[in-house]
Formats: structure tokens, C-alpha cells, sequence
């Protein structure tokens, strides 16, 4: 039954004399607790380990100092996870280094936190694995993983206009997500820049109407982040 955590438990418990005082039910129910601990935490590693986040990133951590238009309230529903349980979407448009990644990210890592499944990936990357995917025969095989995870994270998407294959592969993803998963998606460009994107008219409608109607919209302003960062570094050098 690989009961190692009670078999632990119970060794602490009797060294400890103290908790002999305790009821038979009540030692019980310590060990049960500490064993649906241990395994919950289990599955919370792996799926962090899962996820395959590119920082540590959470939402306790966000920065609300600097002026980039973020508001709190909003993160901190967002934070509750509903939108997941409710099978919505999170889109973060904003210009490089303003913290796009970051907020996706910690999204995601409260997700796993909340017992969810979720997966990160570049979007570049992504259509390059489901390329190599397609060449080796495993397309259908990770187009169910995607498919079937919570929540999807689509880091900066829109790097470059997508080809045709690319379109498609990204409307089969949508269309298995739709209504049933969530899926987070960063961009540089706003939202009315993305269906000249994605180019064919017909397919960025269907796409779009996948992503857009059913979407919390962040977005950011102002100067970035890094380039902030970088001054104050230098800032304190000088000093």
C-alpha cells in the first residue's frame, strides 16, 4: 500500500511519550494527516515539475510598485483559480521585458498550488515540438497531452506571423481546449494586431473566437521592467 510516511508517523509517535495520552482514534487520525500531506505534496512536485516554468515565479511575489498598469484586484482574483474551474482565459499583452512571462508563470504555479494541471511552453517552441512531433508519429500523442492538461500557457505568442501549418496546429489545439480547459496567452502585439497574425482570415475568425470571447485581458504599460532594474543596478554602482 506504501504506507511509508504512517510507518514514519508512527515510529515519531512512539518516541514521543507525550501523545500516548492521546486516544487510539485520535493517534489515528494524526497519522492519516500526515500521509494525505505527504502524498498531496507529492503531487504537487510533479506537477511543478510538469510544468516546466522557466523562473520561480508566483503571485505572492508579483511587483504592483512598478507603473505598468497591473491592477491588484485583479490579480488577486485571478489567483483564486475560478477562471480555471470555469474554463476561461487569461491574455497578457504589453511590450517586452514588462513582465508578461512572469505573470503567466505565477498563474500557472498557483495552479499547480490549487491541484490543476498545467503545461508552459514558448510559442515558438511549441509549434517546433509539434513539428518534430508530426515527422515522428507522436503528433496525435501530444496533441492529447495539451489537450488534457488544465491549464496551456502560450508564451510570447505572435514572434512572427504563423504559416499555414502553424494556424492549424494552433486552431486543433483551441478547438480541444475550448469551453473544457483554460489556456493562458502572452503577446507583444494587442489583440487587434493578432488576426493579421495569424493571417488566413477564415481560420485566424476561428481561432480567435476560441481564445478573445471568453478572456480576462491584462494589459501592460510603461517602461520595462528589466531596463528598470538594469538602472537601479547601475544606480547603486555609481553609489
Amino acid at each position: 500500500m506504501r504506507l511509508h510516511t504512517i510507518a514514519d508517523a508512527l515510529q515519531d509517535q512512539l518516541q514521543q511519550p507525550s501523545l500516548q495520552e492521546l486516544s487510539f482514534e485520535e493517534r489515528i487520525a494524526m497519522l492519516v494527516d500526515r500521509e494525505w500531506i505527504a502524498r498531496e505534496n507529492r503531487k504537487l512536485q510533479r506537477r511543478l515539475k510538469d510544468v516546466r516554468l522557466k523562473q520561480q515565479a508566483a503571485v505572492e511575489d508579483i511587483d504592483f510598485r512598478h507603473p505598468r498598469g497591473l491592477d491588484k484586484s485583479v490579480m488577486l482574483t485571478l489567483s483564486n483559480c475560478n477562471w480555471i474551474r470555469n474554463h476561461q482565459n487569461v491574455i497578457v499583452t504589453g511590450q517586452t521585458g514588462i513582465g508578461k512571462s512572469y505573470l503567466a508563470e505565477a498563474l500557472a504555479q498557483k495552479a499547480c498550488r490549487e491541484g490543476f494541471t498545467a503545461l508552459y511552453y514558448r510559442s515558438p517552441r511549441l509549434f517546433r515540438d509539434l513539428a518534430i512531433a508530426r515527422g515522428d508519429g507522436s503528433y496525435g500523442k501530444l496533441l492529447g497531452k495539451i489537450a488534457k492538461t488544465d491549464l496551456l500557457v502560450v508564451d510570447d505568442w505572435g514572434l512572427s506571423p504563423l504559416n499555414d501549418t502553424e494556424r492549424r496546429d494552433f486552431l486543433e489545439i483551441m478547438e480541444d481546449r475550448h469551453g473544457i480547459r483554460s489556456t493562458v496567452i502572452t503577446s507583444q502585439y494587442p489583440v487587434a494586431k493578432w488576426h493579421e497574425l495569424i493571417g488566413e482570415p477564415t481560420l485566424a475568425d476561428a481561432i480567435l473566437d476560441r481564445i478573445v470571447h471568453n478572456a480576462h485581458k491584462i494589459i501592460l504599460k510603461g517602461e520595462s521592467l528589466r531596463k528598470t532594474k538594469a538602472k537601479l543596478t547601475q544606480s547603486d554602482q555609481e553609489k
